[in-house]
């Protein structure tokens, strides 16, 4: 199976740049502290609304551009001609903590100078975009990953059970499922999320958000393992198990489940970006990740300002593009893990 989907994502160029592409943003979700110059939290309130910071070679060294505020009021910032900063590669700065664990204070790149870099510019309390940006990826990412598995695990594990068991297990599932299915998800999540407590702490809002989603998403994964489940249970060597004697739970659990696991690859890399979205939506909409954490829905919800759009700080939007990036590359390597894993997907002469 893994031969044969590696094979298929090199000869779909499409396939391999989505995997590459989002290997890379998980990457750099994972370093965020180390890739990052600073903590998303530092804010510098005489550098409001900074444009991206130019890179020069000057003296055989690759330094950031200085600026000068000119007018506060509309964020006008001037370039100081021949006045760059070197970076530092690989140089102390903020203490944080890798992968929640093990502490560290080695930063890629810094600068030595009070001047801060800004390669996408600040926000409108100085913050840093870019670092921002990178911390927001370790949460919109993450959710998707942990939400599909537990949609995934609670598909498999109802949608099994109802497929195999049969009888008041199947209906009374069947009845939940079309439930879920019938209430308009977006409503449903809102009324979910305000229901609850808007208080919590980042990590429980965190967990919140992943649980609400799972619970909206399982409904259409369980009505198709059971689909599966119905037309394996008749197979010849499911029948043969039952003749042998094997247990109910071993048919199901060795023998019938195994067999969706390729439906499921393909179904749960394309639902990834229904969760990174869902995430996007709350944080937009003010009940999803909170201050000081940072997420692309938040930085989203926070770029509303009118005088944004007018002044043209269009680095603002930088994680709108992060999220279609992200959203586009899953769907077409799921794309790419059909073909791979069905063959009445794969292309002639493959």
């Amino acid at each position: 199976m893994a031969a044969d989907l590696l094979r298929t994502l090199l000869r779909r160029p499409a396939g391999l740049i989505s995997a590459t592409l989002l290997c890379l943003l998980y990457g750099m979700a994972l370093f965020a502290p180390f890739l990052s110059p600073t903590i998303p939290s530092a804010q510098n309130l005489q550098r409001t609304y900074h444009p991206p910071t130019a890179l020069v070679w000057q003296k055989g060294h690759l330094c950031v551009q200085l600026y000068k505020l000119i007018d506060p009021s509309t964020a006008s910032y001037q370039a100081l001609p021949g006045q760059a900063t070197p970076l530092s590669w690989f140089s102390r700065g903020t203490p944080y903590k890798l992968f929640g664990l093990i502490p560290g204070d080695r930063h890629l790149f810094t600068v030595s100078t009070p001047d801060p870099v800004y390669l996408l510019g600040s926000d409108a309390t100085g913050r840093d975009v870019f670092t921002r940006l990178l911390y927001g990826a370790g949460i919109s990412l993450s959710i998707g990953l942990i939400g599909v598995a537990l949609t995934s695990f609670l598909g498999l594990t109802i949608g099994g059970l109802a497929g195999y068991l049969g009888g008041w297990t199947d209906t009374l599932a069947m009845r939940l499922t079309e439930f879920l299915m019938a209430v308009p998800g977006l409503y449903l999540l809102l009324a979910l999320r305000a229901a609850l407590s808007s208080r919590f702490p980042s990590d429980a809002t965190f967990l919140l958000i992943v649980v609400i989603l799972s619970a909206l998403g399982w409904a259409g994964t369980a009505r198709v393992v059971r689909g599966l489940v119905l037309s394996l249970r008749e197979r010849p060597f499911i029948l043969a198990s039952n003749i042998l004697g094997q247990r109910p739970w071993t048919i199901l659990f060795r023998h019938l489940l195994p067999n969706t696991f390729s439906y499921l690859i393909v179904a749960a890399t394309l639902s990834v970006p229904g969760y990174i979205l869902g995430e996007a939506a709350l944080s937009f909409l003010g009940l999803g990740i909170q201050e000081p954490a940072s997420s692309w829905g938040l930085m989203l919800g926070q770029a509303q300002d009118i005088k944004i759009f007018m002044l043209n700080f269009w680095w603002l939007l930088t994680p709108g593009v992060a999220i279609i990036l992200t959203v586009i590359a899953f769907n077409l390597l799921g794309d790419a893990l059909r073909d791979a894993v069905d063959p009445r997907f794969r292309l002639p002469g493959k």
